[in-house]
């Protein structure tokens, strides 16, 4: 398979935007897709956020392998990072989130409090890579009651922001821009997925990768999708099982069409729950492959 590579903007800009806005923010949700939560961390925002209060929340989890997910949750909290799944779209799991924000700045309410003073709405900003759910979140969180609060201290009147109850404000600001990748696997993911524009893509030869990875780690959601038999599938080539189904699909002979078919099937769950980021065997052994 081609390379894929993906140069989105000038990373130099995005750089000095999000690190003025990251000096008024209490917490930094960390949005990833739960389906690739290693591939879909931005690595520039190591270096932007430091030592600021994150939570990395794996959106999309409804799609996700919720074994996976739950190993991923628990590999970042060893890495002392809060973290947690949720699914923006079906207003699942915000709660968990908004309990998980309060308990990070328990520690300084607290010190106001000793002061004799009140707590005051906390200050977010979600940041991650396009197609991850950012504005799905924001929608879910801001909901019917969206409002602007106002320019603060140091803030150009463009940034804008929204509260959220009476416990939260968002600093509503666009998407962090991502910098070339180098390893090809995490292109492949973040093609899969829908990250990347598909007309960048080579459709049939992302659909071969992904029928390779569904017959080494999800063979029977495969089975299930294609209803065909362990059997039957071992004796097709992933080229020949492709035709198959674009035949099947009433495409005839169509490739190009049947690759479309399967690579957005599977973006919206129809093959079943799969998670494409592996957890590193050295740090959970065979628990990645159960």
């Amino acid at each position: 398979m081609a390379t894929i590579q993906w140069f989105p903007g000038h990373m130099a800009k995005a750089r000095r935007e999000v690190s003025e806005k990251l000096k008024l923010i209490d917490v930094v949700i960390e949005l990833v897709d739960a389906r690739i939560p290693e591939s879909s961390r931005n690595p520039i925002l190591q270096d932007l956020i430091q030592d600021k209060k994150r939570i990395i929340v794996l959106n999309k989890a409804d799609l996700a392998d919720p074994k996976l997910s739950q190993a991923w949750v628990k590999a970042y909290l060893e890495q002392g990072f809060k973290a947690l799944s949720i699914d923006a779209q079906h207003n699942k799991g915000l709660k968990g989130l908004e309990n998980a924000i309060k308990e990070l700045m328990a520690p300084e309410f607290e010190k106001l409090a000793q002061k004799g003073l009140k707590p005051r709405p906390i200050r977010l900003m979600i940041l991650g890579i396009p197609n991850v759910g950012k504005s799905t979140l924001i929608n879910r969180f801001v909901g019917k009651n969206q409002a602007i609060t106002g320019n603060k201290p140091g803030v150009t009147k463009a940034q804008r922001w929204l509260k959220i109850g009476k416990s939260f404000e968002l600093l509503d600001t666009p998407g962090i821009l991502w910098p070339k990748f180098e390893d090809e696997q995490v292109g492949i993911n973040l093609a899969l997925t829908g990250a990347i524009k598909d007309k960048l893509l080579h459709m049939d030869d992302l659909a071969l990768t992904l029928l390779a990875i569904l017959r080494e780690h999800y063979l029977d959601s495969l089975c299930n999708y294609t209803k065909l038999s362990n059997d039957s599938l071992a004796k097709l080539t992933n080229v020949d099982l492709l035709l198959t189904l674009s035949q099947n699909w009433g495409f005839k002979d169509d490739y190009d069409a049947g690759s479309e078919r399967l690579i957005n099937d599977f973006r919206k769950g129809k093959v079943g729950r799969i998670t494409l980021d592996r957890i590193p065997e050295q740090t959970f052994g065979d628990q990645a492959n159960d």
